[in-house]
Parts: C-alpha cells; structure tokens; sequence
C-alpha cells in the first residue's frame, strides 16, 4: 500500500513496531484471560495499564516522526524560506490511503481505549489489585481480609467508597505508595491507623446502617488453659451491643456511643490513638456537657489547645473490622475449639505459646522453628507420647503453622500487638482507654465508669465439667480461670495478655 514518503522513516517504522507488537500482546492476554480464565494481579497490570502506554507511545512516535521527515525534506526545496501547512491532496493515492488508515485507526484506537480504560478503572479497582500487586507489603492486610467477615466486600467499598473525588484522592494517594514500593523505603510495620480514609459514616453505614438497632446478644466464648491437660475454660455473656428490646433504639448500651442524640469527643497524646487522657460529651439535646479528664495524666492547658480534637464513628473500637491478627492464645483455643488441634496432646498450648510469642525474622525461619521447638519439647518432656503419637503431633503443629501464617508476618513486622484491636479488653486496653474509673469530671463529680455490667453480664463460667451457673434473672462476679486474688480488678488485662497467654 502507498503512504506518504513522509511515512518512511525510522522513527515511525519504530513506532509503528512498537504499536502493532502492543497491539498484538494486549489483544494475546485479553484472549488468554477471556477463553483460558487464566490471569493474576500482574496479568492485569500489563494488560491493562503498562502495554497500553506503549501502545500510546508507539503511536506518538509516528507523527513526530513524519514531521522529523517533512522539515528535513524542506530544508532541501525552495519552501525553506516560506513556512507553509502540508499539503493535503486526496487525488494522490498516497494521500487517500494515509487518510483511510487514518480514520479507521482512530475510530479503533479510541473503541479500544474506552474498553481499556472501563476495564483498567475496574482492575485498579478490584480486591486482586489492592491485595497481591504489591505482595510483601500487603500480604498481611490480604491474608487477614480473606479470613474476614467481609471477605466478599470489595477493597474498595470501605478505603475509597463512591464518587469520582475519592476515586482521585485514592490515586493521587496512591502514587506516594507505588515510589514506596518500588524503592523499598516504606515503612514496616505500616503504621495505623490511616488518616486519609472516608469517613464511617460514609462507608460503614452504607451496610450498618444506625436505625437498625440490635438488643442483647448471647455469646459463649471458650478458652483453654495452658496446663498439662489444656483445661477448657468457658464464659458465657449477654453482651449489651444495644438495649434490652431493639424497639428502644440507642437509648443504653455498647452502641450508645453513636446515639444521634450523643456528640463524644476525645483527645489523643499518641498516633494510634491508645492513650486518650480527654474526653468531652455533649447531649445535643439538651446541651448538657461534660469534660472529662484523666486524673493520674492531666493534659496541660497547651495540650488541650494544641491537640487535635476526634469525633468518636464506628471506626475508634471497631478499627480491624476487616484486618484483625489474633493472638497465639486466640487462634490456638479457635483449633481447638474446631478439633483441628486434640486437647488431648499434653501441655500442647503451653508449648506453643513460647514459641508463637518469639519474634523471627522471616516466615521460613518461623516455620521452621515452630516445628522444630515443638518436637524437642515433646521429645524432652513426653517422648513415650511423642513415640506412640507422631502422627497427631505432626497434624497439630502443621495446624499451628497454618495459623501462624495467617496472623504473623515477619517480614512486615505484623503481629496481634503492633495492631491492637480495640473491640474488649483483654490483648488490648480497648475499651479502658477511656472506661478506666480515672477520667473523672471534676465540677461534676463524674467519672467514666470501668464497671464490667455496663457492656456485658456473666451468666454461665468455669470447665463444662463443672459449669458455675447465674440464677434467673442474675449475673455472676468474674472469676479468673487461674487464681490471682483480686488482681484482675485492679491491673488492665491487656498488661498479662498482650504479651502472654
């Protein structure tokens, strides 16, 4: 076919190379994708995103290159010293066919592009974006999502939501954290929580939405001690996420927090958010308002002014709802509980929990060790069983490490305690970050109250076997499965449980 002679030229003939290769290799994985269904995060990226800018750029390169020509071939005519349009004739065939290549690619190159573009928004997107292009670091927040409850709310319906802004927040966003990535210089662990993220109420509540109220829940949560025979160890609560009737909305309990009627405020002295030494409640309605003050950590009046001031959402006690790494002592009760691990393996908890509380360096490492801590034990301290149960043994320890790798990630430095979760008490200060009896209001004589009945009510605790039993209508006194005295009244639980059992 005849072209311009502008059109021969080796920065076109490139261009044009490399467009028609993109071209071929973008329509290649498209198909591969379509009618084989195989692909991964990279696939896509290429796909999508990285062949398209060179289908771009070889396309760019042919014009420029025409024009290179043109100048070059008018510095040789008398047309130098007149600057004039080129000349556009379509009684030549070489103009013709140039214009007919012209249209036709144009309509294709802009088809293509807006199916591209449709396809790249929703692949940037998608959870397989968010979760495994950047592999180390967030395996972590990818692991711990799929074992999530919302494992089937996309990534996006929480870190970016709806409308076309946030779509462009996200992405400018975005952009710092791929030069992170690709020069290795961002931080482990990531540190939380984000400040960039939409609103709860813009998010959370599209599902959760506050006029659907729940009333008291029963929950049964079991444990197993670390002694010889893993003794179970069972509590049975009726948590107060609402009032005693759903009819009575927000009027009392856990969820009274978010009452419309209700403005908490707080201050924080520390990033991630653990150490809240002031508190202030308005009742919108009446106007009625209460500041309430840590009395063993006062904030100066310069504090007070200087530090910024945090409307209480969903998102300050439920801040891993999608995230959430467990403690050893949690994950090993959970197989427990599930019989992946028999409670009949001897010492079985105590052993693990010395080892699941080291700190390795790589996940091989860890998972050697784990196996390797294990056996030793056994073969000091119960070699008959070890001899006559191996293969039991070997089971659990694999388990182990299965739930070692969905909660602990070395390499990211990840762990229950660098993430706290603040929903309870118990591995973290939660709840008593303000229910502590210490933030006192003082013109008042208020203060915010560490009372265990405001949340939940003990009907049922102690080993199945001997089961200790509220009355109708009544509720039990905690008692600690070991016994400590009165310890457990005074001391926060997170300073024995976060670093222990």
């Amino acid at each position: 076919m005849k072209l311009p002679k502008s059109v021969y030229n080796w920065t076109s003939l490139i261009g044009a190379t490399i467009a028609i290769v993109s071209l071929f290799m973008i329509g290649f994985l498209v198909a591969i994708s379509f009618f084989l269904n195989q692909g991964s995060s990279y696939l896509g990226l290429f796909t999508f995103i990285v062949l398209p800018v060179f289908l771009v750029i070889g396309l760019i390169l042919i014009p420029v290159g025409m024009l290179i020509s043109i100048k070059k071939g008018n510095k040789n005519t008398m047309l130098k010293k007149k600057k004039r349009w080129p000349l556009i004739d379509f009684n030549e065939v070489r103009t013709r066919n140039a214009f007919i290549i012209f249209i036709i690619g144009s309509v294709v190159f802009l088809l293509a592009s807006a199916i591209g573009s449709y396809e790249a928004f929703h692949y940037t997107e998608s959870t397989e974006f968010c979760g495994t292009l950047c592999h180390e670091v967030m395996e972590p927040e990818y692991v711990a999502y799929q074992h999530s409850p919302h494992a089937r709310v996309e990534c996006v319906e929480c870190h970016v939501g709806e409308g076309a802004d946030w779509y462009v927040r996200s992405k400018i966003s975005g952009m710092y954290q791929l030069y992170a990535v690709a020069t290795n210089s961002f931080p482990r662990p990531i540190p939380t929580p984000i400040e960039n993220l939409r609103p709860a109420r813009e998010t959370c509540e599209r599902c959760h939405w506050p006029e659907k109220f729940y009333a008291q829940q029963n929950r049964l949560e079991k444990h197993y001690l670390a002694d010889e025979y893993n003794t179970e160890w069972d509590i049975n609560l009726q948590i107060k996420t609402g009032p005693n009737y759903s009819a009575l909305g927000l009027m009392e309990g856990i969820h009274w927090h978010i009452n419309q009627d209700v403005l908490i405020e707080y201050k924080s002295t520390d990033f991630s958010r653990e150490v809240i030494p002031w508190v202030k409640y308005t009742n919108t309605k009446t106007g009625k308002v209460y500041i309430y003050e840590d009395a063993e950590n006062p904030l100066t009046a310069q504090q007070i002014d200087s530090l910024p001031t945090r409307t209480m959402d969903c998102m300050d006690c439920h801040n891993r709802p999608s995230h959430n790494y467990l403690s050893p002592s949690k994950f090993i009760d959970n197989a427990m509980t599930a019989k992946l691990i028999p409670t009949s393996i001897p010492e079985f908890k105590m052993a693990a929990m010395s080892l699941l509380h080291t700190e390795y360096p790589t996940k091989d490492s860890a998972l050697k060790a784990i196996k390797h801590g294990m056996i030793a034990y056994y073969k000091s301290s119960y070699p008959e069983y070890l001899e006559k149960n191996k293969d039991v043994l070997n089971n659990a320890i694999a388990i182990m490490q299965q739930e070692f790798q969905k909660n602990i990630f070395p390499e990211m430095k990840v762990r229950w305690n660098i993430y706290p979760n603040h929903i309870g008490h118990i591995e973290s200060n939660g709840c008593f970050r303000c229910h502590d009896n210490k933030h006192i209001a003082k013109k008042e004589q208020r203060n915010i109250s560490k009372d265990c009945t405001l949340c939940h009510l003990i009907s049922a605790q102690g080993n199945p076997k001997n089961m200790e039993v509220a009355p109708a209508f009544q509720t039990l006194e905690f008692k600690h499965p070991v016994d400590i005295g009165e310890e457990w009244k005074t001391t926060n639980c997170a300073d024995c449980h976060s670093a222990l059992y």
